[in-house]
């Protein structure tokens, strides 16, 4: 951890609110998670951490401000704040519901249809059935149920925008860009509102199914290398969900561009197991990749921007920004 001390010693964290607060939650650790993960994965993981957080310039949050508190408003800060306070869980798997927040809002908008604008982000209709029970769901009642506490404590606000704000909150804590968020989405009463079954991606199918989903959104191929880029930067897959297991990077918890550098950088073989088929790194078998995955490599047009990501991280985490914005905010 030298080059991390080194790192922080240098810095002015008396000006610098969002290292103090990583710092903070990087001492406050309890010494049995230390346990858990290896010491390399920790290592690198602390790397990209510290990396991201000392380029990243601090940004306010939105905020209504003394008027909207007068006035009866909604006081984002103190909504983020507490969305934040909610993230680190050493009992939930790499020790924060970041990355399963960020896939309750993808998947609560990955639904969205251009032609007949149905879907989408408003309404949190995931709610209600059938669209809770859709098996590319599962495992994210944890999420809803995550989030319930703060929607409990500002009851003006609708479960629609909580689940898209704790997405770009914990986009933000883990390094990645900072999003403006865009308040007014309503909630669907009940299930009527529901968008079709089977609108999400099928990880196992290839790239023109991944075309498909994304097309019929309105993303182009740039945007969609992005998504499943910045996506599957961060938290792991599980059997008991979608039937796949294990993560894709050693940094779990960091949004990067590393999902490209695993993509290009690891030798990639077919897992042998009873599960769906997916692949490990043949060096550790430590990590994964779907097929849907691997056609960011194998797809002409999708490896050219892949590559192009894999040099130039500044680029990628600036084009994620902006197409999960736009994701978040398809129908609204």
């Amino acid at each position: 951890f030298t080059s991390l001390f080194t790192s922080f010693a240098s810095v002015d964290r008396s000006s610098n609110t969002s290292l103090c607060r990583m710092w903070q939650r990087l001492v406050q650790r309890p010494m049995g998670q230390f346990t858990l993960r290896s010491l390399h994965n920790m290592q690198h993981q602390s790397s990209q951490w510290t990396q991201r957080m000392l380029r990243r310039p601090y940004t306010a949050p939105v905020s209504i401000g003394f008027l909207g508190f007068l006035f009866g408003g909604l006081d984002y800060t103190a909504v983020r704040k507490d969305i934040a306070d909610c993230l680190d869980d050493y009992n939930w798997d790499d020790g924060s519901w970041g990355p399963v927040l960020i896939r309750l809002a993808w998947h609560a908008s990955g639904t969205f249809c251009a032609k007949d604008q149905t879907g989408g982000s408003n309404g949190a209709s995931m709610r209600f059935k059938p669209e809770c029970d859709d098996g590319a769901n599962a495992g994210l009642a944890h999420a809803r149920d995550r989030l319930e506490k703060i929607k409990a404590k500002y009851p003006s606000l609708s479960y629609a925008d909580l689940w898209i704000l704790a997405s770009y909150v914990a986009i933000e804590e883990m390094g990645g860009p900072t999003i403006d968020f865009k308040p007014g989405r309503t909630d669907a009463k009940d299930g009527s509102a529901c968008p079709t079954v089977g609108r999400l991606p099928d990880a196992a199918l290839g790239a023109q199914h991944v075309r498909d989903v994304f097309y019929r959104m309105g993303f182009n191929d740039q945007e969609i290398v992005a998504l499943v880029g910045g996506g599957h930067a961060i938290g792991r897959c599980h059997t008991d969900r979608s039937g796949f297991d294990g993560p894709w990077t050693r940094a779990p918890t960091t949004i990067s561009n590393e999902f490209f550098k695993r993509l290009f950088d690891e030798e990639w073989v077919e897992k042998k197991w009873g599960g769906p088929r997916q692949f490990v790194d043949k060096k550790t078998g430590q990590i994964m990749m779907l097929p849907t995955d691997i056609t960011m490599r194998s797809d002409p047009e999708f490896r050219k921007i892949s590559e192009m990501y894999y040099n130039d991280e500044e680029k990628f985490m600036k084009d994620f920004g902006t197409a999960f914005k736009k994701l978040t905010e398809l129908g609204v």
